[in-house]
């Protein structure tokens, strides 16, 4: 028995669903189904760039101005520092050329060599003198400050590689007080110690480092803490001996504002800011840098006269012009520093002495050289002098 297949047309009839028009092509299949996190690959399209505003559009363009001041001062100071040292080298080399004998060429290049001499063993003793300073503030009770690194999460590469500087000045003037006083580093680790460990003899510096945050380093001194922001309500009149006063070693160009009075807040110390508005009128916002407040601290324990701490601290340009004739007329040291950080990543840039100390061309520097941080003390404070005095120099000019 042989079995016929059915036809077509008779397949369909049997499902109830008959097509006559077989010479008509079937419609296409369907397309594939997408998975669901295909589809929403696919669907997805890249995100628009959200346009800057007005104010922020101005913030970077005078961003990049202010770089391009920083850059060519740098620059210009380098050029002057290079003529100025191709001056003296050609000076030196007449003097020796006038010489009417060899003699006499022999008592001028001794006479430089113990010129040399009598300068390195006065930076000696002030490098020693300096190194007792600092250690009688830290065993016998000076005023303790401590500068809070807990932020180093909130802050960028480069506002770390700043606030590493104004650190730096921190311990530069403190050494170079009369009464220094004993300084604390706390939460100093990860990024923010990596920086400081960039600063030149940072490991022999005379200070207290501590990794843990001041609020456990200090924990039973926390009835002392005295946090200073802008921010507080209670002004600072004196400073207690007794007290802890703790600077926010934050670099943020102001996008975290009120967070160092929100901490203080939140672990229950107290909090207090600087009478700056009862001596001055800012032109701007009373946010200092950390070096700022610090060296304000030095000078009030060392003039005891508030007005007097903030005209020899603050930069001109942050007081208002009702205030500018009392700021020109103090003794504005440190003026110079227009944030703490505008000479960011210039140490090293060390004064190039000495010129051709044994009447050769290329001793310069002499026995000065690489002196930054090799004992304690450092020579990272008279580094910074000669550099502010650079400074003043051409600005004058």
């Amino acid at each position: 028995m042989i079995l016929v297949p059915a036809s077509p047309i008779a397949t369909l009839a049997v499902h109830g669903k008959t097509n006559l028009t077989r010479n008509k092509p079937f419609p296409p299949p369907p397309p594939p189904l997408k998975m669901a996190d295909e589809s929403v690959e696919n669907d997805q399209s890249a995100p628009e760039t959200l346009p800057l505003s007005k104010r922020a559009q101005k913030r970077l363009v005078k961003q990049k101005h202010q770089e391009e001041k920083k850059a060519a001062r740098k620059a210009a100071e380098k050029e002057r520092r290079r003529l100025d040292l191709e001056r003296r080298r050609r000076e030196w080399e007449a003097e020796l050329a006038a010489a009417p004998d060899e003699g006499e060429r022999t008592r001028l290049v001794e006479s430089r060599r113990a010129v040399r001499r009598e300068r390195v063993e006065k930076r000696a003793g002030e490098r020693e003198a300096r190194i007792g300073r600092l250690r009688a503030a830290a065993g016998c009770g000076g005023q303790r400050i401590a500068v809070d690194l807990d932020f180093a999460g909130l802050m960028t590469p480069a506002e770390l590689s700043s606030l590493a500087q104004q650190i730096m000045y921190c311990y530069s003037v403190n050494g170079r007080c009369a009464s220094p006083v004993h300084l604390w580093l706390t939460g100093c680790y990860g990024d923010i110690e990596a920086q400081l460990k960039k600063v030149p003899g940072f490991d022999k510096w005379i200070i207290e480092r501590e990794n843990r945050p001041y609020i456990e380093a200090l924990q039973d001194e926390k009835a002392n803490m005295v946090y200073l922001t802008a921010d507080a309500e209670t002004v600072v009149d004196e400073l207690d001996p007794k007290k802890i006063y703790i600077i926010g070693g934050l670099v943020d160009r102001n996008r975290w504002k009120g967070i160092t009075m929100k901490k203080a807040t939140d672990q229950g110390i107290q909090s207090a800011r600087l009478p700056i508005t009862t001596y001055l009128k800012m032109s701007s916002s009373q946010v200092l840098t950390v070096n700022q407040v610090f060296e304000i601290l030095l000078k009030f324990l060392e003039t005891k006269d508030w007005k007097t701490a903030f005209f020899k601290v603050i930069p001109p340009r942050k007081i208002s012009e009702s205030e500018g004739v009392a700021a020109a007329a103090a003794d504005d040291e440190g003026d110079d520093k227009e944030d703490g950080e505008d000479e960011e990543g210039d140490i090293g840039d060390r004064e190039e002495g000495d010129i051709g100390g044994d009447g050769e061309k290329g001793d310069v520097g002499g026995d000065d050289e690489g002196d930054v941080g090799d004992d304690g003390g450092g020579d990272v404070g008279d580094e910074i002098e000669r550099k502010r005095q650079r400074t003043e120099q051409s600005i004058g000019a």
